[in-house]
């Protein structure tokens, strides 16, 4: 079992930057991948960014290429994502999530299985 915590969400103008993180307690990242969703009014929820938490490779929605680092932080068991250049349009709910998905379905919702409770981003023009 792995309880996910988030925090670092907040209002910021566009063109800022915030991190969000993610912390684990009841178990640790290892041997999982992680990954942060985020959800829009009136939308589906949709794919960030995720890495496995052994293992450089990372992955990024095209939307977020470029301005967004999925960075993990061993020393205390917690996810960052690191987020630049923000746009109103990635104004939404984020959410970090934990699953074993093969590489082909790193970015599919069904394959986490434990969710955070999100936290808002709200980017201003």
């Amino acid at each position: 079992q792995v309880q996910l915590v988030e925090s670092g969400g907040g209002l910021v103008q566009a063109g800022g930057s915030l991190r969000l993180s993610c912390a684990a307690s009841g178990n640790t990242f290892g041997g999982y991948a992680v990954a942060w969703f985020r959800q829009a009014p009136g939308k589906e929820r949709e794919f960030v960014a995720g890495r496995r938490w052994s293992g450089g490779s990372t992955y990024y929605a095209d939307s977020v290429k470029g301005r967004f680092s999925i960075l993990k932080d061993t020393a205390i068991n917690t996810i960052h994502l690191q987020m630049n250049n923000l746009k109103p349009e990635d104004t939404a709910v984020y959410y970090c999530a934990v699953g074993r998905p093969i590489q082909s379905t790193m970015s599919t919702e069904g394959a986490y299985y434990y969710w955070g409770q999100g936290t808002q981003v709200t980017v201003s023009s």
